[in-house]
């Protein structure tokens, strides 16, 4: 299946490279799953979302995240694999609370339905991130953050959508060199004082 997405987001690709697009980013972390398949390299260069935010998590000296998203976000390899690149390991709710917030993202925010009842189970399980030793965790899902903003989340939060907006601004205006990743896992980032 995951290779079928690839494709169609591929089409997708084609059609901005031909419009004179320089790179591509998107939004969808479960989306990423498939972008990581193996396959020919994507027409565009892009972002990769679970890197923007374990770089964010490098420099604010994070050790142990949290990740919050759908069921296939939180246990595949995607934010496992970029998170340890950079040593930071990586906790996910237990699997009865992975399953409550499934359910919650796929029947209510993604059809913008933001309960005082679903606010306060997202909070309760960061609260269980938080005594599992996260510093951080990471809201691996778009419509979390408008959920929960900052400011109500038990612990800091990396906001995937907006640390990639960002990232994807500075490369548009010429702040970051272009990506270079076109699909399939990243590349782990050089390593300071490696040869």
């Amino acid at each position: 299946m995951a290779w079928r997405v690839r494709a169609t987001l591929s089409v997708s690709l084609r059609q901005l490279a031909a419009a004179g697009a320089d790179f591509f980013v998107c939004p969808d972390n479960t989306a990423h799953l498939a972008l990581e398949q193996p396959g020919p390299s994507l027409p565009l260069p892009g972002l990769h979302i679970a890197e923007m935010v374990a770089d964010q998590a490098a420099r604010d000296g994070r050790q142990r995240v949290g990740v919050l998203g759908t069921s296939r976000t939180m246990t595949g390899p995607v934010y496992q694999q970029a998170l340890a690149a950079r040593h930071i390991a990586i906790e996910i709710p237990g699997e009865h609370d992975r399953a409550i917030l499934d359910e919650l993202i796929i029947s209510e925010l993604v059809n913008g339905v933001f309960t005082s009842k679903a606010r306060q189970e997202c909070a309760r399980i960061i609260e269980r991130l938080a005594g599992r030793g996260c510093d951080a965790v990471a809201l691996a899902c778009t419509e979390i953050p408008l959920l929960l903003p900052s400011p109500a989340c038990p612990l800091p939060a990396l906001d995937s959508t907006r640390l990639l907006a960002r990232a994807a601004f500075d490369v548009a205006a010429g702040r970051r060199p272009l990506p270079a990743w076109r699909g399939g896992p990243p590349r782990p980032p050089e390593v300071a004082g490696s040869a």
